[in-house]
């Protein structure tokens, strides 16, 4: 089946086409072009590189709803080991609380294999230290590394920290 479009479509395809950065858009786009263009089926799925059910499944997509229909649904992925609340309270116990004040004796910044460690405690729920980093990005907290440098400090204030310091470790 021949379908005429119009001109602007095909080059409203052929500005996408250039555009885009995604190689199986780049490819969708590209059938969709030959198809208007009055190419056979075989002979798009030779020059895309795909089978012929796929180019079929695209033009299908594209007669159906449009330019938009080509666009692929995200997978929604693994659920989380976490619900909602637990995250909640992952989130308050992290931002809020130092790991001392949780029962990490001496330990007063959060890293992701003391969170690890909390959350294995609290919920029986076993992340890696990539995991728990993926947990923190995904709940908008951020994670530096601590720095031990202050070069601009004031030498009065760093006197009474050291000072502090060793008090602190002797208790």
């Amino acid at each position: 089946m021949m379908v005429t479009y119009k001109r602007y479509e095909w080059k409203q395809i052929k500005r996408l086409m250039n555009k885009t950065k995604d190689v199986r858009m780049y490819k969708r786009y590209q059938v969709i072009m030959l198809y208007m263009r009055g190419r056979k089926l075989d002979e798009i799925a030779e020059i895309a590189g795909i089978s012929t059910k796929t180019v079929n499944r695209y033009i299908k997509k594209f007669e159906d709803g449009g330019i938009e229909n080509l666009v692929p649904i995200k997978p929604p992925g693994r659920p989380s080991f976490l619900n909602e609340e637990q995250e909640k309270q992952v989130y308050s116990t992290i931002a809020f609380n130092t790991p001392d004040e949780v029962g990490f004796e001496g330990i007063k910044n959060w890293t992701a294999k003391i969170a690890c460690l909390w959350v294995f405690q609290e919920f029986g729920v076993k992340y890696s230290n990539n995991g728990m980093l993926d947990l923190f990005h995904r709940l908008n907290l951020s994670y530096t590394r601590p720095t031990y440098v202050l070069e601009k400090a004031d030498p009065e204030k760093q006197k009474q920290f050291v000072a502090d310091f060793d008090n602190l470790k002797k208790n």
